[in-house]
């Protein structure tokens, strides 16, 4: 809730401290930048982005900068400020495996030239930070398993994250594109959400950042508004990423997100 006796300077200050936090030695620059043009939108970059939004409960830091960092890959169409995320996100002890696994989850929404997109910015950040780490973790392909195999997998892990809303695939895609109903089974979910360098919260985090900011797939957030649910995920945290969103997709966004969050919490 909203501190009614709070200041505009309170706000600033406050988040000044949250963007020193993310954004390093560099992280002032976002307001300089803007001085010669429109000081008062690098103030509120910084007093409602980060003084409000990114100051508020129910996400860690490195949770919002692994949400926006899905988001702006979903949405493809800010690649500077997805690198100057992607740095943040290391400042706030996100490892780069954890960066270029969000990046893989969300090719699964946006399409692989999203993904690739944004895995061609975070390899210019990780250049520049070599002391980051290496983002390469071992390889999950599994030569030996068969087609079968993977589908099983793929339904095991659907099931956990959706539950019923699995059944409701089948019968939306089954008797027209059945061949995109499997191949959601085997890639989405046998390669993609299964493997290990992140957890189903933070996979369920992201894709609910990256289906509100893109906004074009109410259906798809609100399975994986319930799928956060599934996994352990809170309403606060829900609520605290679709607020999120409002600061890189507006607020039409973020509103229709809330309203598909309502429907949800109305059915559970």
């Amino acid at each position: 809730m909203t501190d009614t006796a709070t200041t505009a300077a309170d706000r600033f200050e406050r988040g000044l401290s949250v963007l020193d936090e993310v954004g390093g030695p560099s992280g002032r620059a976002v307001v300089g930048g803007l001085a010669d043009i429109a000081p008062d939108l690098g103030r509120y970059v910084v007093e409602f982005g980060y003084g409000d939004i990114y100051s508020g409960p129910g996400l860690t830091l490195a949770q919002r900068q692994l949400a926006t960092i899905a988001a702006l890959t979903g949405m493809g169409t800010a690649a500077p400020q997805l690198r100057w995320h992607i740095g943040g996100a290391l400042n706030v002890g996100v490892t780069p495996a954890e960066v270029v696994e969000t990046i893989v989850h969300i090719g699964v929404y946006a399409g692989f030239p999203a993904a690739l997109n944004a895995l061609a910015e975070a390899r210019k950040v990780f250049a520049e930070r070599p002391e980051a780490g290496n983002p390469v973790t071992a390889s999950q392909i599994r030569p030996d398993e068969t087609t079968q195999q993977r589908y099983e997998r793929g339904l095991a892990k659907l099931a956990e994250v959706d539950g019923d809303a699995a059944d409701h695939i089948f019968e939306t895609l089954g008797a027209t594109a059945p061949d995109l109903a499997r191949y959601l089974v085997e890639f989405a979910f046998a390669d993609v959400y299964s493997r290990p360098g992140l957890d189903l919260k933070t996979r369920e985090l992201a894709t609910v950042a990256a289906c509100t900011a893109m906004g074009t797939a109410a259906p798809q957030l609100r399975v994986h508004l319930h799928g956060l649910f599934n996994v352990g995920g809170t309403v606060e945290e829900a609520v605290a990423v679709i607020t999120q969103m409002v600061s890189y997709a507006g607020f039409p966004a973020a509103i229709n997100a809330i309203t598909t969050l309502r429907e949800v919490l109305a059915q559970r």
